[in-house]
């Protein structure tokens, strides 16, 4: 999609920029413009960092401490249920109709609901009791109330979000089995070894994991979830089930209102729309076709919207996302970083350092003369210089010698610079 300059969307004097969403893009966004941006979101909460939801899920944070720096312009707590395009109006679930200049969709992603037999009655349109999605502060909440010492819960699902709500879970003292439909955790960001040690760090705390196992359905008792049956045939009893199925991004307004649609809502690399007076950022937003799904790009559109509405700015060209986790444990935190490739393909050149004493881990792949990707556990001093080296997307140096490049890579994963 290639960008339009007929229209001119500026921040020119007056112009008014209304913003749906108040996740991180959102939010950030408003900041950065002002007074001149209004926000509109429908949850009751003040705005704040989905990412930390696990702490809070773990009795680390209060939810005052996840909560993002008020945005300097107002802010309607309500739902927006209709864009319309013609008048440039956003009709809200409260009545009110908010004018705009520039619209902004930042309206992220929902939870997946997976097709298990027996999660939803003919007709209902809620969950049972017991069953939680993890994503939103009130789910938090609701399943932080739900658990305690000795609760038995099952979480489906063991990519970022299940290891994470698996960790805080266990934390609390509750009784967590974790099931994965892949062969290993965060098959998408990890290799088999950083994997395996994540599954063992989780093992020490208690957690009982189970990979290749598909769920086939729940057994509902007296209104709530008790059972949940695997594809084998086994079944495991639960007091409360957890969903960290992935995300899928919220376009239902953007579908409604019109706009190019497909996996998420398409945009350019001046992220807008296929209408000249809409923007789109974030978990619901497709640039270049790929939906990132995760905080660092949606904070880096953000910025790159502010500045191209402000500046004129350059226009965003996608993002290069290094995932970092630390799994805090009594004998010491698991620290975690993976960027880009973690495994090889044939012909690609792999380096690994293992230390068993000191329970780290660093392994780099690289695909001619470039570095595609990584992955560290344990201390991550040289993480900083690796992900520079990966971003830049620049030929690794090279000095005199028969290994230059395995000579410059065993620089990088002892370099000492840190982030």
């Amino acid at each position: 999609m290639t960008a339009s300059h007929e229209h001119d969307d500026s921040l020119r004097d007056g112009a008014r920029v209304v913003v749906i969403g108040t996740g991180l893009a959102g939010t950030r966004l408003a900041q950065r413009l002002g007074e001149r941006a209004v926000l509109i979101g429908e949850e009751a909460h003040a705005p704040y960092n989905r990412v930390l939801l696990a702490e809070v899920l773990a009795g680390t944070y209060s939810p005052d401490v996840i909560a993002l720096p008020r945005t300097p312009g107002p802010r309607l707590r309500t739902r927006a249920v209709r864009i319309d395009r013609e008048r440039r109006v956003v009709q809200c679930e409260s009545g009110a109709e908010v004018g705009y200049d520039t619209l902004v969709l930042a309206t992220g992603s929902n939870p997946v609901l997976p097709p298990l037999r027996g999660l939803f009655a003919p007709g209902a349109r809620e969950l049972p009791g017991g069953v939680h999605a993890f994503r939103t502060m009130d789910d938090c909440l609701a399943l932080s109330r739900a658990v305690g010492e000795g609760t038995r819960a099952v979480v489906i699902g063991g990519g970022l979000l299940g290891v994470c709500a698996a960790r805080a879970l266990a934390r609390r003292g509750v009784q967590v089995v974790l099931t994965q439909q892949a062969e290993r955790l965060m098959e998408r960001q990890l290799d088999p070894r950083s994997s395996e040690l994540v599954e063992r760090h989780l093992t020490a705390l208690g957690v009982e994991i189970h990979t290749e196992c598909r769920v086939r359905g729940v057994g509902v008792v007296d209104g709530r979830v008790r059972r949940v049956e695997l594809h084998d045939g086994y079944v495991l009893g639960t007091d409360v089930t957890v969903l960290a199925c992935g995300v899928r991004p919220r376009t239902g307004l953007a579908q409604a209102a019109g706009l190019d649609v497909r996996k998420g809502v398409v945009v350019d690399d001046e992220l807008r729309t296929s209408d000249p007076h809409i923007r789109a950022i974030g978990d619901c937003a497709q640039h270049d076709g790929t939906v990132y799904g995760l905080a660092t790009p949606a904070l880096e559109q953000a910025d790159a919207l502010a500045g191209l509405l402000t500046e004129g700015a350059a226009a965003y060209t996608g993002t290069r996302t290094l995932t970092r986790l630390t799994l805090p444990h009594e004998a010491g935190p698991l620290d975690l970083a993976a960027f880009g490739e973690t495994e090889a393909l044939p012909g690609d050149d792999v380096v690994q350092l293992t230390d068993a004493t000191r329970g780290t881990y660093r392994k780099v792949v690289v695909r001619g003369d470039r570095l595609v990707g990584g992955v560290l556990v344990g201390e991550l001093a040289s993480v900083g210089a690796l992900a520079r080296a990966w971003e830049s997307d620049e030929t690794l140096p090279a000095d005199d010698g028969d290994d230059a490049v395995g000579a410059s890579l065993l620089h990088l994963l002892t370099h000492d610079g840190g982030l």
